[in-house]
């Protein structure tokens, strides 16, 4: 990598550093780091495959590529709800492999200065809170700010890669 490639790269993340697409599930808020977010779409066909776990839906074709799609909602131990016309799937990139997570609603992508993210309550370390990296602290309202990296553990990134 060149000089001048290696400054281009360092502004990218210089310019996303801090930056999260929230979203809601419930009456929650969470949030997602920008730089691991390629697109966001509307629910759509979603094709079930055996022996999945069940917080994976299944896949979707996008575009000709296979994703799979994670209900957020059933991954963190909540209730099920019907998709409407707000149900979005934020697709995300997380070490080259794509993955759908289908949320209640996209809000809107937020700044968040690290001054501003404190960690979350250390609990129980088998609780959902295992997913959650920090918690912002936007006015009077907190976002859940999600590890992308720990969304999925390592067997269930092999399975999913055998299907993409």
């Amino acid at each position: 990598m060149s000089e001048k490639q290696f400054e281009v790269l360092e502004m990218e993340e210089d310019t996303q550093k801090g930056k999260f697409l929230t979203f809601s599930l419930g009456k929650e808020d969470y949030g997602v780091e920008i730089k691991y977010v390629t697109e966001i779409i509307g629910i759509q066909s979603i094709t079930e495959v055996p022996d999945l776990p069940a917080y994976i839906n299944g896949i979707i074709n996008l575009r000709g590529k296979i994703i799979p799609v994670m209900d957020v909602r059933l991954r963190f131990g909540k209730t099920v709800r019907e998709y409407d016309d707000r149900t979005c799937i934020i697709v995300i990139d997380i070490n080259d492999i794509s993955i759908g997570l289908i949320v209640d609603r996209v809000s809107e992508v937020i700044n968040i200065p690290e001054s501003e993210i404190v960690p979350p309550p250390q609990l129980d370390k088998d609780s959902k809170h295992r997913y959650i990296k920090g918690i912002g602290k936007v006015g009077n309202d907190v976002k859940l700010l999600l590890d992308c990296e720990k969304i999925l553990n390592d067997d269930e990134i092999e399975a999913i890669s055998e299907i993409e």
